[in-house]
């Protein structure tokens, strides 16, 4: 299946791109945001994309023009360098934090609990544990902790407890191993939700470190982005959607200051820690959900640099 950007208009208009600028697509994916912003660039500017996966790496390679430039690896490592090294501040971040169509759809990748594969699940398979081997070291507690935190799996002591289980007997090495389990415990009652959904979506978070990239990015995009800069973020769970709501609320409010003391209004603006202007959140019109189902737990989220 073709990959189809979520939000693809929104989030370009979401980042108010300047000619001249700089700009970072943190998860260049198939590369229809990369190229959508390289049409909105003037000769001057540029385009920074990052990829975890060697396959989206192949693509951009693919790109000729000499405004943009591809990096390999973890978004946030990649970013914190290209920072250090060119001491360079950007005009604006684009993350879409969900998974290609291309991942899901290639049985090899591991991502998919409808096409039977190995169940590897690492966005670069050529570096890290597959998630089988992981489910083969870690304890029963530990499985249930990441199904619980990473998957919010009601049923997660139960399905921990049965992989390990399994596992004593003959190890859980394709997705549909892992299915079948999963079946046997948990009921299906949503017609528009897998009973595999929470338990693949957990152990794809936590082997490939999504919470940690996410909340370290975060933290880096106010320190980088100029002025007036936007960070725009596509997120589509609750996790994820709870860390960005949280952090854009935490640096956009001002430092309490007690009544009294002798400073002024330009003093309080000086020392707050106010660094971002919570701009809007938008979510994906029936039109499109529509067209590309996969769009329909998708939330836009933009801030802007103060």
């Amino acid at each position: 299946m073709l990959h189809i950007p979520v939000l693809l208009k929104e989030s370009i208009n979401a980042l108010q791109i300047k000619p001249t600028g700089t700009y970072i697509d943190a998860t260049f994916g198939s590369g229809g945001h990369s190229l959508e912003i390289l049409k909105n660039i003037g000769p001057k500017g540029a385009l920074y994309a990052i990829d975890q996966d060697p396959y989206s790496i192949n693509l951009g390679k693919k790109i000729r023009d000499n405004r943009f430039f591809i990096k390999h690896g973890n978004f946030s490592h990649v970013i914190e360098n290209l920072y250090c090294r060119h001491n360079k501040f950007i005009d604006g971040i684009l993350l879409d934090l969900g998974i290609s169509s291309i991942q899901i759809d290639t049985a090899s990748r591991g991502f998919s609990f409808m096409k039977n594969g190995p169940l590897d699940m690492r966005m670069n398979n050529q570096s890290g544990i597959p998630a089988w081997k992981w489910l083969q070291k870690a304890s029963q507690k530990k499985i249930e902790y990441v199904l619980k935190t990473f998957g919010e799996e009601r049923y997660a002591k139960k399905i921990s407890y049965a992989i390990c289980e399994k596992n004593k007997k003959k190890l859980i090495m394709n997705t549909l191993d892992l299915v079948k389990i999963i079946k046997k415990i948990i009921p299906k009652k949503n017609k528009y939700k897998h009973p595999a959904t929470r338990t693949f979506q957990a152990i794809r978070i936590y082997i490939n470190c999504e919470i940690e990239s996410l909340k370290k990015i975060l933290c880096i995009s106010t320190k980088i982005l100029k002025k007036k800069a936007r960070l725009v973020i596509i997120s589509f769970h609750s996790i994820e959607g709870r860390i960005i709501k949280n952090f854009f609320k935490k640096n956009s409010g001002y430092t309490c200051i007690p009544k009294g003391l002798p400073i002024n209004n330009d003093q309080i603006i000086q020392y707050s820690t106010k660094k971002l202007k919570i701009i809007k959140k938008i979510k994906p019109s029936n039109k499109e959900i529509n067209k590309n189902p996969r769009a329909r737990s998708a939330i836009l989220r933009i801030a802007e640099i103060l």
